[in-house]
């Protein structure tokens, strides 16, 4: 028998999980439980009313009451940090772990920003390797777990760097994983930082639930979304704007990531995947979201994160580190920083 989802989050975030029960109950039926649900923190959770017949009703009865005690701890931990970025994607294999360390070299490349990454992908970490710290590990200090440290002003911290090898399965239910994202806002000495970047896993999950909730009282400034151009990944960034808009998330913009391939001798570019709907853009415009840009192909970005190497700085003249660098303009535009490369 299935597991019962855990409500992790109160107010929106339990909407999500509620809306998959539409086609097997009935949209009604579980619009008015949303309307008049009490919540899981609330002293009638699992006994109101609204309860009866509701298929959380036992979690919710049994469910610890009250604020998370730990939020005030992560506030006051993130409180030096000046703007939150969350990198999601609905589809995985898109470029969204590449996006976010090309997104935090760029920003790191102004010696005067100091950049975090926060690897949320649990079960399958993979900024270690793009950023060449795969073999570093944590340390423990009297100020909690110390980030590693990519360079002067870039840092990273991933379940990769705790595990004995680094070929380790991590083989977490939800609960477990969202414990550690706990421990990486609350116990990590981030210290004082331009910008947090998240990386999380695709789809719409635990994880992305759990750092939503715990970083609302702190502040998320909002969500970058990365999608390639074919219609099977704009279907699953559908899912992810709506997801955003339901857990109150604010959208930055969509970037299209793979648009096509130049020719590094011709010059001539390629669709590799075919925009068979219009792509990113139209998609955009479709939403009413931003759109970013779009990120041609380049082998040598697979090489560069391979080696752990910075590609906009090993490759100015590329075309997708002119594209690139025109997103992350807009990124800092959005967040109010005008000169952020």
């Amino acid at each position: 028998m299935a597991e019962a989802p855990d409500l992790v989050a109160p107010e929106p975030g339990r909407l999500i999980i509620w809306t998959l029960l539409h086609s097997y109950i009935g949209k009604e039926k579980v619009t008015n439980w949303i309307e008049h649900c009490p919540g899981p923190t609330s002293s009638q959770a699992g006994k109101g009313d609204a309860c009866a017949g509701c298929p959380n009703q036992a979690i919710c009865a049994s469910a610890p009451k009250g604020p998370d005690p730990d939020i005030p701890l992560i506030t006051a931990r993130l409180a030096s940090i000046r703007h939150k970025i969350l990198v999601l994607s609905g589809k995985g294999g898109v470029g969204k772990s590449t996006f976010s360390t090309l997104l935090a070299h760029a920003f790191a490349s102004n010696p005067q920003s100091t950049v975090g990454i926060m690897d949320a992908d649990i079960c399958g970490p993979s900024i270690p390797k793009m950023m060449d710290v795969e073999a570093e590990t944590i340390h423990v200090s009297a100020d909690g777990w110390n980030p590693v440290w990519v360079s002067d002003n870039l840092a990273v911290m991933s379940i990769q760097s705790m595990l004995p090898n680094r070929d380790d399965a991590v083989i977490w239910r939800g609960p477990k994983k969202n414990g550690l994202i706990k421990q990486f806002l609350k116990d990590v000495e981030w210290g004082e930082m331009d910008y947090l970047i998240v990386d999380t896993p695709p789809g719409t999950s635990d994880e992305h639930l759990s750092v939503n909730s715990l970083l609302k009282e702190s502040g998320v400034d909002g969500a970058v979304l990365v999608t390639t151009p074919q219609e099977v990944s704009l279907l699953d960034v559908r899912k992810e704007v709506d997801f955003c808009r339901k857990a109150g998330i604010r959208i930055l913009g969509l970037v299209e990531n793979m648009s096509g391939f130049v020719c590094p001798s011709c010059k001539h570019q390629s669709d590799i995947f075919k925009a068979t709907t219009g792509g990113g853009r139209q998609l955009a415009a479709d939403l009413d979201i931003e759109f970013l840009g779009s990120i041609p192909l380049d082998p040598r970005v697979g090489m560069a994160c391979d080696f752990g190497e910075s590609f906009i700085d090993s490759f100015p003249d590329s075309p997708a580190t002119l594209a690139l660098k025109s997103v992350v303009r807009q990124v800092g535009r959005l967040l109010g920083d005008q000169d952020v490369l």
